[in-house]
């Protein structure tokens, strides 16, 4: 773990760099998980900025990211697309895992929408379905927080209660007015790489999950931390371990979530708006 100052100096750098590429920095930004890269196909006259030209930041390994961030503009609405994400599995510390979160905070980013792809555990979600997060089990055995506390981060002990909620409430207004479904639902964070067992689902389970997954958990207490709203949606890839006979693939995920892109796009999209209305509000 480096110290205080040189984390929150390698934050300042990455920061910098967004800010001298996308000038001005959009206020929405869209995190896009495994599968959910096809929004960026939608930008409007988009600049891009791959994740190796930022500074301290890893290259992203894992198939179905794209390893980059891009800004434009989406019906009218600027907005920040990241495209991919490093993952606490892959061996990274937790302050690397929430760099870039931490970054676009920094930059000016004030609403942050976070999607993965997620095992579902509720009997009524199926491959195919979102779900809106209404809140969040950390199993990660970590948290992007522990360590010397950086005020110029926020509180040492941030208030979680609220975390998707604000977010949560326009999702939810755009998926009516759109007539797509979108549940809601609990998730639990696991750090992977494997797949939960199926003892583990049913402890989530007994806990009160409906979806479990790899991401999403440090960057949504870190981008809190920051003061930054979050909103976060889940695309069920797949039946989460012993909840049917099949097994388990990332090819499965990825066919899936991009079966099911179009749909999240048409939310994300007629959530802008309001969005944008939501921080004039602030």
């Amino acid at each position: 773990m480096m110290n205080v100052e040189e984390n929150f100096e390698r934050v300042q750098r990455v920061a910098q760099k967004i800010r001298e590429t996308f000038d001005p920095v959009p206020e929405i930004g869209l995190v896009l998980g495994s599968g959910l890269g096809g929004l960026a196909d939608a930008l409007d006259a988009p600049r891009v900025l791959p994740f190796e030209e930022l500074p301290g930041y890893p290259k992203a390994k894992i198939a179905g990211h794209a390893g980059q961030l891009s800004a434009g503009r989406l019906e009218g609405v600027d907005v920040l697309l990241q495209q991919g994400r490093v993952h606490y599995y892959e061996g990274h510390p937790m302050e690397t895992v929430v760099l870039l979160t931490r970054g676009l905070a920094l930059a000016g980013v004030k609403i942050l929408i976070i999607t993965n792809a997620a095992g579902g555990i509720a009997t009524d979600l199926g491959p195919g379905d979102l779900m809106r997060l209404t809140d969040h089990l950390n199993l990660m055995g970590n948290n992007p927080l522990i360590g010397p506390h950086e005020p110029r981060f926020g509180e040492r002990f941030p208030d979680l209660s609220r975390t998707y909620s604000d977010v949560g409430a326009v999702l939810d207004r755009a998926a009516k007015q759109t007539g797509q479904m979108l549940h809601k639902g609990v998730y639990a964070g696991f750090s992977g790489p494997s797949y939960e067992t199926p003892a583990e689902i049913e402890m989530v389970r007994a806990l009160g999950a409906s979806a479990v997954g790899m991401s999403t958990v440090p960057e949504a207490i870190a981008a809190t931390q920051m003061g930054v709203k979050v909103g976060a949606v889940s695309c069920i890839a797949n039946s989460a371990a012993g909840m049917t006979e099949a097994g388990i693939s990332h090819e499965e995920v990825l066919e899936v979530t991009a079966r099911a892109s179009r749909r999240l796009t048409a939310i994300l999209i007629a959530a802008l708006p309001m969005l944008q209305k939501l921080i004039g509000e602030e």
